[in-house]
């Protein structure tokens, strides 16, 4: 065998065990690599409200993580559970790289919120209440109230509530309001014949947006610390003045979030601003996606709330307390106890902006590098009002520069 004939013979070798090894190349479509995108941010408000029981946190922080979940879930359902909900109306379901289908989400956003919700409340009665109440923060019940405290409530229900409060009362001729999105509203059972001889079995009262959600009692008519008592239980206490000659049987509160995405065909816009106004008004009354209502609330009530709105058992969530914690982020600025939350943080400046001198001067020499929000956002602010000022900006384009 000649040299040439051997090498020839253990190349062919080679080819032969590297074509015998096997390549493992992932497939990227299996679903397994993907997270669904509704359920992980679902997933990272329920490390949102874990943050209530860490005590390392100031006890008004703690509060204030309960108001943040509230609110992040508002929009969580205003716009991702809408979205998907409107797949489904449209017959426009896609299903994602995770493989799941809308139908497969909402389902599982359901358990999960119900959940979370259910701990949500959990922590809000059992653990910040108390722990508040040993700091001298008291949330008034009505079955609380002294006699001081029932005359003060019933002054500020005439002088404040009764001008702008505006009862439904519910019948053939009054078919169900619409009612905004997110705002406080009572479902009412009634007995009895109104002013006009009706019998109309339901009323629904709007609470007033003007108002705040919860009212400070004057120290005058409390014993110690720092007493508040929630709009809704105010409503309640004075509900048989709302409908003279009929008995209140019972009144509940309950809260209907929407569908509030903004949605603008930029083909057929002619003008924006006009486009906006028409979409924020209707993001006010779009499809309902989720109704908080008391968890005391009779299941016929419940039943005629959800048939009103279109609404699933599954998209109806029972709360054992106010149907909007958000409001509670009120707190803080009521109660004055800087001590029960994270110290103020005042952002800096760069040395180079610590003068009077015009921005356009100081950046011509160097440029400036701001990190947020660790240092103040003014500059930029005082850039802008600078650059109006300056004669070198002409004509009306919004792409010209402020730059001479």
């Amino acid at each position: 065998m000649t040299s040439h004939e051997g090498l020839n013979e253990k190349a062919s070798a080679a080819a032969e065990g590297e074509s015998s090894e096997v390549v493992n190349v992932t497939d990227l479509t299996l679903p397994e690599y993907y997270f669904n995108r509704e359920l992980s941010q679902l997933q990272f408000n329920a490390r949102v409200v874990y943050q209530i029981l860490d005590e390392n946190h100031p006890l008004l922080m703690r509060l204030m993580f309960a108001c943040i979940f509230s609110s992040n879930m508002d929009e969580f359902f205003e716009i991702r559970v809408a979205g998907l909900k409107q797949q489904i109306k449209y017959g426009r379901e896609i299903v994602g790289p995770d493989g799941m289908s809308p139908r497969q989400v909402l389902q599982k956003i359901s358990e999960m919120t119900h959940q979370l919700v259910a701990h949500q409340y959990d922590l809000l009665n059992n653990v910040l209440i108390p722990a508040l109440e040993k700091e001298q923060i008291f949330f008034l019940r009505r079955s609380d109230w002294t006699q001081e405290q029932r005359d003060w409530v019933a002054q500020y229900f005439e002088r404040e509530l009764l001008p702008v409060i505006n009862p439904i009362g519910l019948d053939p001729s009054h078919p169900f309001p619409r009612l905004v999105n997110k705002s406080l509203n009572f479902i009412v059972e009634l007995d009895g014949k109104d002013a006009f001889g009706r019998e109309t079995g339901l009323a629904i009262v709007p609470a007033p947006r003007s108002l705040p959600r919860l009212i400070q009692f004057p120290a005058e008519v409390c014993k110690e610390g720092t007493n508040m008592v929630f709009l809704s239980s105010v409503i309640h206490a004075h509900a048989d003045d709302l409908f003279p000659g009929m008995t209140v049987k019972g009144l509940y509160q309950f809260r209907i979030t929407r569908n509030a995405d903004l949605v603008l065909e930029e083909d057929d816009m002619e003008d924006l601003a006009q486009a906006l106004r028409g979409e924020l008004l209707s993001r006010r009354f779009g499809d309902g996606v989720r109704l908080e209502v008391a968890d005391n609330c009779p299941e016929e009530l419940v039943q005629f709330l959800l048939g009103e709105y279109g609404l699933s058992e599954s998209e109806c969530y029972r709360v054992a307390g106010p149907v909007n914690l958000t409001r509670l982020m009120a707190v803080p600025s009521l109660v004055d106890r800087p001590d029960l939350m994270y110290p103020g943080f005042t952002p800096g400046l760069p040395k180079e902006l610590r003068h009077k001198e015009s921005l356009f001067e100081t950046i011509s020499r160097n440029d400036i590098l701001l990190l947020h929000p660790f240092q103040s956002f003014t500059p930029v602010i005082d850039f802008l009002r600078q650059a109006g000022k300056r004669s070198q900006c002409v004509g009306d384009s919004p792409d010209a520069l402020p730059y001479g």
